[in-house]
Order: C-alpha cells, then structure tokens, then sequence
C-alpha cells in the first residue's frame, strides 16, 4: 500500500498513532523543503493533540527548519 493510501486509511481510521508516524515518515522522504515543512507540521499538530512523546522531536525539527 502506497504511503498516500496509508495516510489515508488512518485519516479514516482516527489513528492518530499512525498518522504521526505516517506523517513523519512522509517528512522523511520528502525531496523538497517545503513538502518536508507540511508534513512534519502535521505530525506535529498530532502529536500535541494526543500528548504524544515525539512532538518534542518534531517540534526541534521544524525549528532547525525555521518553521516553528
């Protein structure tokens, strides 16, 4: 399954464990900045939603980035 129909599914399913994991891989394999900001952004925007351990991370990300 392409990572666009995973993101997908767990839009639909309310995985909010998949879609930060999802999200950050997307940021991963980004090839341009601005794809990479979007995606680590929801990520992001998940992970604080859910209280989830890893928004640190991404938050220290999108600010290396100059986005946060």
């Amino acid at each position: 399954m392409s990572l666009d129909a995973q993101l997908l599914a767990a839009h639909a399913a309310g995985d909010v464990d998949a879609l930060i994991t999802l999200y950050t891989r997307a940021a991963d394999e980004a090839a341009k900045d601005v794809a990479q900001g979007f995606y680590l952004t929801h990520a992001y925007i998940f992970a604080l939603e859910a209280g989830d351990a890893r928004a640190d991370g991404l938050a220290a990300r999108l600010r290396a980035q100059g986005r946060l």
